[in-house]
């Protein structure tokens, strides 16, 4: 079978091509993380704007580290599919937004040179929250980082920090024109945090207070709120895509039917006309961003950890466990909406229900392991707000706790409740397990984690009766699994 590209796109059913011509877009906006989310998420809003509404606002996708996406996106000429699974069968769209690719490992260089062109008015990024290199407890860069002080010593930039900082930097010394830098990962306020972040790297630089003072009057952080479930790909989703469109595509994404982005109105150089393809433009992300957070995003990991350590493969699977699906309704409505002032027109109670339902769809192959994978970033802001906030009420935050639990089993233990190897995916995996190296008793792991700074900060460890809780429940995970816990946990409220 033929393989996607310029050359084989005549042969695409007319409805299924992309909504702009590829060969017509001028480049205006880097983004630095190309992979599943960005080209499920920003690219498809993007590609939509220039349709309804024009502009050059093609996209330069940095891949920071490997070279895989561009290897699947290069010879196909940056087109690829975006594979919609809903209940109303699967549906495939060509996408051509993505215009150029850079690896950043590969051509340091060029990334740097191409977010100092005045002709790129925005740069985007969809990194993770390890990406960041931060400590999530504080906010702040890990100025002690390895890599990042290599970065600020002068090596080419690896980090996705030091490659943005020093394009920002030679756009400063070469033209000085304004630019926005638009976070679109899971942190809280991710623009006031992203920012944080730049201004700790230039603290390290010779010459960083110039670079911050053009900073302030030149480059906006806006933040943002972006929501979208993205799975990985696997090889049946390429044979699907490959039977709808009679060409094979090596870069396929799958998605669901809902999207949704709430974007902080602050640019200082313009922007693509993201609302006309439904992008809600506000003064205001943050309500939006903690109910996204501490319902949709903690719900998720409670499924994931549950979900994983019962040897489930799915979360459409996990979700129907009535149990785990009763426990993540709880976490939401019982102890994340106290926490919350929900946006004006959103029923929290309504969103909840629908987050569930959005779980639970059986055509979406989300691994419990994917969403069980870099805890150590993903809990501050998905779990432990909620119980900073309930703990000041006076309240014990059941579920929310309950899912800290999860994760802390899902550290200590090498093993699933059946006893399957578990695989520990985490940037800070090494020192959680010389931490907790030949602990055996539930209340040293609770101790030991609750102690460790860069997740918890320095407050919950002193919580006695959040630890109690924590290790009554760790103690019911370890001896009799997730499945029997949750079961008796539900029954019991």
């Amino acid at each position: 079978m033929r393989r996607l590209s310029l050359a084989t796109l005549p042969m695409v059913p007319d409805s299924v091509r992309p909504r702009v011509d590829p060969r017509a877009i001028g480049v205006g906006i880097v983004h630095l993380g190309l992979g599943a989310f960005h080209r499920a998420h920003q690219a498809d809003f993007t590609e939509e704007a220039m349709a309804r509404a024009g502009g050059a606002w093609g996209i330069c996708g940095v891949s920071p580290r490997s070279g895989r996406v561009i290897e699947q996106l290069a010879p196909q000429d940056g087109l690829y599919t975006l594979l919609t699974r809903g209940s109303a069968g699967p549906r495939a769209r060509v996408l051509a937004p993505i215009r150029q690719w850079l690896v950043g490992a590969h051509d340091p260089e060029a990334v740097t040179a191409r977010i100092a062109d005045p002709a790129i008015r925005l740069v985007t990024l969809t990194v993770t929250e390890k990406g960041y290199r931060h400590d999530p407890a504080t906010g702040r860069l890990r100025r002690e980082d390895p890599e990042i002080r290599a970065d600020a010593a002068g090596r080419p930039p690896r980090t996705v920090v030091g490659l943005l900082v020093r394009g920002l930097e030679r756009r400063m010394r070469d033209s000085g024109a304004p630019v926005t830098v638009l976070c679109c990962d899971n942190l809280p306020q991710n623009g006031v945090t992203l920012a944080r972040v730049v201004g700790d790297f230039l603290s390290l630089l010779t010459g960083g207070d110039a670079v911050a003072e053009w900073l302030a009057t030149a480059v906006r952080f806006p933040s943002s709120m972006v929501d979208r479930i993205t799975p990985a790909t696997t090889a049946a989703d390429r044979e699907e895509a490959a039977r709808l469109l009679g060409l094979r595509d090596e870069g396929v994404v799958v998605t669901e039917p809902f999207r949704q982005w709430v974007i902080e109105e602050s640019f200082a150089a313009g922007r693509p006309a993201w609302e006309q393809a439904g992008a809600l433009l506000v003064t205001d992300v943050r309500p939006y961003e903690l109910a996204k957070l501490r319902m949709l995003n903690g719900a998720h990991s409670l499924l994931g950890y549950l979900g994983a350590l019962a040897g489930l493969e799915t979360i459409a699977e996990t979700v129907a466990v009535e149990p785990f699906a009763i426990a993540a309704q709880r976490l939401m409505v019982d102890d994340a909406v106290p926490t919350l002032v929900g946006p004006a027109g959103l029923d929290l109670a309504a969103y909840a229900a629908d987050i569930l339902a959005r779980f639970a769809n059986p055509a979406l192959d989300y691994r419990t392991t994917q969403v069980a994978s870099d805890g150590s970033q993903k809990l501050p802001q998905r779990l432990l707000g909620t119980i900073r906030d309930r703990r000041t009420a006076g309240a014990m935050p059941r579920w929310a706790v309950l899912g800290v639990a999860a994760w802390m089993r899902w550290v200590w233990s090498p093993v699933t409740d059946a006893g399957e190897p578990r695989q520990l995916d985490d940037p800070l995996a090494d020192e959680m397990t010389e931490l907790l190296r030949d602990v055996n008793d539930p209340v040293q792991v609770v101790d030991r984690l609750l102690h460790l700074r860069a997740v918890f900060g320095d407050d919950l460890a002193d919580d006695v009766e959040l630890r109690e809780r924590l290790t009554d429940d760790l103690t019911a995970l370890t001896i009799d699994g997730a499945k029997a816990t949750v079961r008796r946990a539900v029954s019991l409220e």
